[in-house]
């Protein structure tokens, strides 16, 4: 069973090392992704189907909105992996996610970065509370956009920009937000943002790269993780309040999304 041996919650996002031995479902963020071996085997992961690896010699990097998923190696016992969830707005107040995208999603991992990996990684695993791990985290993650601008293929990278998605599609997204504790019904959302089932779905997903689905999987993994963070409401009621009929059926997607139960991270975060 996959598991997260350390999680720090602030305002740069998340910080999470974990223990992985079983794939995810395709999923996406709207925070910037950034994947870095630790030990064990390699691990592979598809961004926007296109095959990248998180080995000691490479960074994986995921701009906001990217579909993605991680795909661990043979081991039985897993690999370990830092991972960090970048929030745009951290990053570069008072703009949009475009900023936050990344040049390459696949870029080398310099000794100064692998340094740098090692040295913050030491300090989400010890808890580190102090506002070294802030500046360390900032340090990292600039070096990190750098380097895969350096490292850049013309053409690599998409990201979800709302400033240039058609205005029907940015009502369909508003329409599922407000509907997440619902039983969401897609054909309803496209007629109400006046369009066709059919036009509907390959509309939003040739401006944003995700299926209706799977952004409505997106808003919800995100209130989950905030919810099990920042509040002590039960996991059964979480579940509820984000429309799944059962506390099973909300592990399940939790564990498919994240990689363990929602109670296992509950244990295991704690915020800056």
């Amino acid at each position: 069973m996959s598991r997260a041996v350390a999680a720090v919650h602030g305002q740069f996002g998340r910080a999470v090392i974990y223990r992985l031995n079983r794939p995810f479902n395709i999923h996406a963020h709207r925070e910037g992704h950034l994947i870095f071996h630790l030990s064990g085997d390699d691990g592979g992961v598809l961004v926007s189907g296109a095959p990248c690896r998180a080995t000691n010699a490479s960074v994986v990097a995921v701009s906001p909105w990217e579909p993605h998923n991680f795909v661990p190696g043979d081991l039985d016992d897993g690999s370990t992996f830092f991972v960090l969830y970048v929030n745009p707005d951290w990053f570069a107040p008072g703009v949009n996610e475009t900023l936050l995208r990344f040049g390459r999603s696949e870029f080398a991992r310099t000794p100064a970065l692998d340094a740098q990996i090692r040295c913050v990684s030491a300090l989400v695993y010890a808890g580190q509370r102090v506002t070294t791990l802030d500046c360390e985290l900032r340090c990292l993650i600039q070096a990190c956009y750098e380097e895969s601008w350096r490292q850049m293929d013309l053409g690599e990278g998409r990201c979800l920009s709302a400033q240039a998605i058609d205005f029907r599609v940015r009502k369909s997204m508003r329409l599922m937000e407000e509907s997440l504790g619902a039983d969401i019904e897609l054909d309803a959302v496209a007629r109400r943002a006046g369009l066709s089932r059919p036009h509907f779905y390959k509309l939003f997903r040739t401006q944003t790269g995700l299926t209706p689905n799977l952004y409505v999987n997106t808003l919800r993994m995100e209130q989950a993780i905030d919810k099990l963070v920042g509040s002590e409401i039960s996991v059964a009621d979480i579940g509820y309040d984000l429309g799944f009929s059962s506390q099973s059926g909300f592990t399940r997607f939790f564990a498919a999304n994240v990689g363990m139960a929602p109670t296992q991270y509950r244990r295991v975060a704690h915020v800056l």
